[in-house]
């Protein structure tokens, strides 16, 4: 009793110290925590036909799109190797305002040629731009799966958007290169397809679309594929991590072209703290297996020193941990090839959206198909406040 009555005694300042120490602890913690998307629903979807043509050139292989929040547009990239047209990013203008998307919905405003740095397009075959990120100084990445069977080597480069032109180029570790023997680097087209940039812009990530010729199988029937994410660290601009992300293995649905393929398409940075969306997408011979997964790089073995996975013992090995967040065939829309996702403008009743987009592959058969859905994501401090049952139910 007489040392409680002497702790009460204390100045009133050493209470005010132990207060904030608590709180400085909490808020630190919280930080260190990451976004979780509760919720995920589908508000509609709008169609560009295939041949639609804008400013003298073919709309279409839209494999990689970004949200310029700032002046709300979107930059989506064309994977044409500049056969029909030069290497190009067409720049979309999405009207979300009442809080749906439907045909009529989507229209193209601009489109910049990519150049390189000598100030000229590139030529026909040297590029296979697949994924596209935006930053703040208004700068996009871009990544080229190059052409394994040409022994042309994968990139990644930053352009300008004001010209197009090229800026600036990470380097690709030595594991990634096409190599004469073909038994190192990446398959052929099922190489840098991912793409994206954390919101305080110091880490970039790009991920293989499938396993490298000597860490495993492609995806196959019923096979997952092994692939890497790369970490590079925009300050250094060099990479300094990779992790092991396995994709699913997805049973074929009446195959009788028997034809089966497919990977990691994209991902989405969420936070700061390695929290991300994947999206996978598998042609299962009649239709597409499009999934989204929400995932963290916590707890996932670092694999950048690894040159080969199929020469050491994978068990060791720490791949991402993913759950499902929503399989789209579960919605009620006849799926297209869907590669880029990205995070929308904000909706009337002020949740995120999420916005998907196919390549039609330039075929007459398929579309640009781009989808819409509303987000609902839950913040640290407000999962807190859930848990503590302070509120009932809060989103952002």
């Amino acid at each position: 009793m007489y040392l409680i009555k002497k702790i009460w005694r204390l100045p009133r300042i050493f209470y005010v110290f132990i207060l904030v120490l608590i709180i400085s602890i909490l808020l630190s913690n919280l930080i260190s925590c990451p976004v979780e998307i509760t919720d995920i629903d589908f508000i509609g979807s709008a169609t560009l036909p295939t041949g639609l043509t804008f400013q003298n050139t073919e709309v279409g292989g839209l494999s990689g799109i970004t949200y310029d929040a700032k002046n709300d547009l979107y930059y989506a990239i064309s994977d044409d190797r500049s056969n029909k047209s030069t290497a190009r990013i067409y720049t979309l203008k999405i009207d979300l305002s009442k809080g749906s998307l439907k045909d009529g919905n989507v229209i193209p405003v601009a489109v910049t040629p990519l150049l390189n740095k000598a100030g000229t397009n590139f030529t026909a075959g040297s590029v296979d731009p697949e994924g596209i990120a935006l930053t703040k100084k208004a700068t996009v990445f871009i990544s080229s799966e190059g052409d394994n069977n040409q022994l042309i080597n994968p990139f990644i480069k930053e352009f300008s958007l004001a010209s197009g032109r090229e800026i600036a180029t990470l380097p690709i570790p030595n594991k990634f290169l096409p190599h004469q023997n073909n038994k190192q680097g990446i398959r052929n087209n099922l190489a840098f397809e991912s793409l994206t940039i954390t919101p305080n812009e110091k880490h970039l990530f790009a991920a293989t679309e499938n396993a490298l010729i000597q860490d495993g199988s492609e995806v196959k029937p019923n096979t997952n594929s092994p692939c890497r994410i790369v970490q590079y660290n925009l300050l250094t601009e060099q990479p300094e991590k990779e992790f092991l992300y396995l994709t699913e293995p997805v049973a074929p649905f009446l195959n009788f072209s028997r034809k089966f393929m497919g990977g990691l398409a994209d991902l989405l940075a969420l936070d700061n703290q390695g929290s991300f969306l994947s999206l996978e997408r598998h042609f299962t011979g009649l239709g597409f297996y499009i999934a989204l997964f929400q995932f963290n790089l916590t707890g996932a073995s670092d694999i950048h020193n690894i040159s080969s996975l199929v020469a050491v013992d994978t068990k060791k090995i720490k791949p991402v941990r993913k759950k499902l967040l929503l399989d789209l065939r579960k919605v009620d829309v006849l799926l297209d090839n869907i590669e880029g996702l990205t995070f929308g403008s904000k909706l009337p009743n002020g949740q995120r959206s999420l916005i998907l987009v196919s390549d039609n592959n330039f075929n007459v058969l398929q579309r640009t198909q781009i989808l819409a859905f509303k987000l609902k994501i839950e913040s640290p401090v407000f999962r807190l406040l859930r848990r503590l049952r302070l509120v009932p139910n809060l989103q952002r």
